[in-house]
């Protein structure tokens, strides 16, 4: 296995990373949010159930301020999200999930659990456990950091 090259592992990663990816898509599909993007999902974990405005998504999603003006405006679209007054800051808006947003976090969140358990499945309770505790220690942590900016906005 280690006459492998190098770049193979990363490449195995991202694999396994989109197919993930692409089946939690393909339930949200199914379940009414055919238009639903990976971008949409870190940008409404962002935007959090207290609602921030945009120059702060921006910075939680690290990118520009233009880039979360055009996220915003797509999630708006969808109805993902709605604006709001920033009690704070008269001249500010603040975007906040809607319903149908929340709606979508919560099935994500059972697609994602649905992997989790066809992986433990899979690997068995103590692999897949020692799996997770090995990607954490590579990785660096649990943290994204600034993952989201890679993924830019699709219509």
């Amino acid at each position: 296995m280690t006459d492998r090259y190098g770049f193979e592992f990363a490449f195995l990663l991202l694999g396994t990373f989109r197919r993930i990816i692409d089946e939690v898509h393909a339930e949200l599909a199914l379940n009414g949010h055919p238009e639903a993007r990976p971008a949409h999902g870190f940008a409404l974990q962002a935007i959090g159930p207290e609602g921030i405005t945009i120059t702060e998504l921006g910075r939680r999603l690290g990118v520009t301020k233009q880039a979360a003006a055009k996220t915003a405006k797509r999630l708006e679209a969808l109805g993902y999200v709605q604006r709001e007054s920033d009690p704070a800051d008269a001249r500010a808006t603040r975007l906040r999930r809607s319903p149908r947003g929340e709606e979508m976090l919560g099935l994500s969140a059972l697609a994602f659990e649905r992997q989790k358990a066809r992986w433990i499945a899979e690997l068995g309770e103590d692999r897949f456990a020692t799996l997770l505790t090995d990607l954490e220690r590579l990785g660096g942590g649990t943290s994204i950091g600034d993952f989201a900016g890679w993924l830019q906005d699709q219509p």
